[in-house]
Formats: C-alpha cells, structure tokens, sequence
C-alpha cells in the first residue's frame, strides 16, 4: 500500500500541538491481588506523551505493557498516581465520565479488532458515535474508511474482509470521534507481514499529520516505526530510544529479558 495520502478527512482531524503532554503519567502504580501472591504490574511510572507523537510500549512477557496502556487509556483504574489526558485526571474520573470521555477523546485498537459481526464496516465505524448519542453524518463515516483504504467496502461485513482490513475498520472506528490519543494494544499481532506493513503505514502517516499514538508491540519491525520506544522491566520504565530502529531495538529487549 505505502504512504496514506493525505486524505482531507485526514487532514481535518489533524491537532494542534501544544507544550502540554498529550497524556502523562505521574507515579502511576497498579497491584493486582493481595498479600504474599501480590503482583505489582505497574511499579511508579513517570511518562508523557506528546503531542503528536507515535511511542511503542515494548518489554519483556509479564513487564506490565498492557496493564500501562490500560490505566493510561482509563481501562484500569490506578492504585496511586495521576494519569493526565491533557489536563483531566482519569485516575479521579467517574466511571460515566470515564464511559464519555472513551467515546470522544480515546481511541482504542486491539489485536482482536472487536469488530461487530452483524454490522457493516460502515455502521462498525459510526458505532462509537451512537454511543455517545450522535447522529454520525454519512460523509464523515466514508471519508474515515476511505482515509484507511476501504472506501468501497463500507457495505462489507467482518468475514467479508481480510484481517488487515478488519484491522483497519478497527482503527477507522477508533478514530471516526477525532480522539486525542489512539492507544493500541498489538495492532499488528493477528497479522501477516503484509497487513501489518499496510496497518502501519497507516498510522505512520497518522503520526505524520498530528496524531498522538501509544502502541504496545513485542514487534522490533513495528516500534522501528514510531518516533520513540519505551521500554518496560517488572512494572518499571528501564530505558527509552529516540529515533528507533529495528536492530537495537531487538538487541535491548535482548538485554532485558536476561
């Protein structure tokens, strides 16, 4: 597939950045279970995300990835710590204000996709809208689906698709509400090497034009593609890279897991 071209949904959708960290952390830890069998799966993270920025999330099985990306989305609520959206703590939030705030300023993607079966790859995109109680215009569905490609399969169903196109429809209804932040948890895991470069191009170009993404892969090749990596060990931050690339990428998981 390549580049996306800047499609003008696209660009519409593009924001503004700021100083201010698109999200942050401060202090966040998170324990599951109590007493001896306790797991503290988030150990006193500190991070913030830019504006506009693309960061993969990487360490070893059992480094607390997915429990950060959750508290950071507002899945999980936190033990201790602030997590910042812009200036609103999620950590504070009620579980309505966390519901409406999933629905407008969140955007989620999963390795699954979570695309309903029934429903068209249109009415899949324009579900988060009735959610939260809008009438979707038409125009602004398509043009998300044909800002990722699948412009002429909006009337498909999810077995109609390939798993690159589902996944796909899946990032076009995370980002169909114009979130702040798309948060996605192995987006390319269900994948073949040819779908997940389309997926990633795809939010390479997001990126591009203003996105804020936070992506947890065990991939090299996918975190290569953001503008910076986080590493985790045993719920902790233990080292960041700017400017990626796929070799020291795998050769620092490489030290971590030993």
């Amino acid at each position: 597939m390549g580049r996306v071209p800047a499609d003008p949904y696209v660009r519409r959708m593009t924001l503004t950045t700021t100083t201010a960290a698109a999200v942050s952390l401060r202090g966040v830890s998170r324990t599951y279970g109590a007493g001896p069998a306790a797991v503290r799966a988030v150990d006193g993270v500190d991070l913030a995300f830019a504006p506009g920025t693309w960061t993969a999330v990487m360490g070893p099985s059992g480094s607390g990835k997915s429990t950060l990306l959750n508290c950071a989305a507002g899945l999980e609520q936190v033990d201790s710590g602030q997590v910042l959206l812009g200036d609103v703590d999620l950590a504070r939030a009620s579980e309505a204000e966390l519901t409406a705030l999933r629905r407008t300023r969140i955007g989620m993607v999963f390795q699954s996709f979570n695309l309903i079966g029934s429903l068209t790859a249109e009415q899949n995109v324009a579900l988060p809208l009735k959610l939260a109680g809008r009438r979707p215009p038409r125009a602004d569905v398509l043009g998300v689906l044909a800002a990722v490609g699948l412009g002429d399969r909006a009337r498909h169903r999810p077995r109609e698709l390939s798993g690159g196109q589902q996944q796909r429809v899946a990032i076009a209804r995370a980002m169909v509400t114009r979130p702040d932040v798309l948060f996605a948890d192995e987006p390319t895991g269900a994948l073949d090497s040819t779908a997940a470069r389309t997926v990633l191009d795809l939010m390479r170009s997001m990126a591009d034009q203003g996105q804020t993404i936070v992506m947890v892969t065990h991939d090299p090749a996918a975190a290569a593609r953001a503008d910076a990596v986080v590493f985790l060990r045993d719920g902790r931050v233990a080292d960041r890279l700017t400017g990626p690339d796929a070799r020291t990428v795998a050769d620092r998981l490489v030290e971590l897991e030993h």
